[in-house]
């Protein structure tokens, strides 16, 4: 028998940068408790079949695997998302789009469409914080829209509808106040594909062309056709792709085009508005 002190000092994760974050939140759901419960009871006792579990996952983070598809789980602004290996891990950054989103559109009654929604933490995030809103997500991946449905079931956020559609296939005649999209923007080739959690998330989630922007040309040459006179387009982008997507959004006569930054001072986030 060992106790809980013990099995986090002897934990191994060398090749991550948050070693003992990892270890804990492990361990944690190997006992089915709280990360503050291991801090509480450090001297608790953990059983065989647990401490098993956690050696296992503590295998599957060595050999690569992030956290959350060991878990199944992701936190994702103030939600706790199922997540799984064929949808993309929502990260922190991607939090800039639906704190815009908030500040940009009233909280009055809009419709909203969340482009590759995956596991639907854009959709439900802003569906979450905005009752009177109409959140439509769609994902083309039939796996992604089932688990963005289980997450909208769980949540009880009966403001969102969840579709199978790539892009706007399914969306003909609807127009909304605000399409958002956190899209695939990786160029082929790049050689992050190769490193870190990347290595386990699905290439249709992450790779768009050679340039990376294959999907973002494709959603802004579309939208003005999705959207209501006023309505703004809004994508998350890679860290130096802001002036290309900018020059797209002015290509197609969208107004007051601009980039913002996300906390590593990235220009992360585009937005442009539909002249009225």
């Amino acid at each position: 028998m060992t106790i809980i002190a013990s099995l986090l000092r002897a934990a191994q994760l060398p090749d991550s940068p948050t070693a003992r974050l990892d270890a804990e939140l492990l361990l944690a759901a190997a006992l089915g408790k709280s990360r503050s419960y291991l801090h509480t009871w450090p001297e608790k006792i953990v059983s065989s079949e647990a401490a098993l579990t956690f050696a296992d996952f503590l295998q599957r983070r060595r050999a690569g695997e992030p956290v959350a598809y060991i878990l199944g789980q992701q936190g994702f602004w103030n939600l706790d998302l199922e997540v799984a290996p064929h949808t993309l891990i929502p990260r922190p950054d991607t939090e800039l789009l639906v704190e815009t989103a908030l500040q940009l559109l009233p909280a009055t009654p809009a419709s909203v469409l969340d482009l590759g929604t995956g596991s639907g933490a854009i959709a439900l995030a802003l569906a979450s914080e905005r009752p009177a809103w109409k959140v439509t997500a769609v994902d083309r991946i039939l796996e992604a829209v089932a688990l963005a449905e289980r997450n909208r079931q769980r949540l009880e956020l009966n403001n969102v509808t969840v579709l199978n559609s790539h892009w706007f296939s399914a969306l003909a005649g609807h127009r909304f106040d605000l399409i958002i999209s956190n899209p695939p923007y990786i160029a082929a080739g790049d050689v992050h594909l190769d490193e870190g959690d990347v290595r386990f998330e699905p290439e249709s989630a992450l790779v768009a062309g050679a340039d990376g922007l294959d999907d973002i040309r494709e959603i802004v040459a579309a939208a003005p056709h999705h959207l209501n006179a006023g309505g703004w387009l809004m994508l998350e982008h890679g860290y130096d792709q802001a002036p290309a997507v900018r020059d797209l959004l002015q290509g197609v006569e969208f107004v007051e085009v601009e980039s913002r930054q996300d906390l590593g001072t990235h220009e992360r986030i585009t937005l442009g508005r539909l002249p009225c």
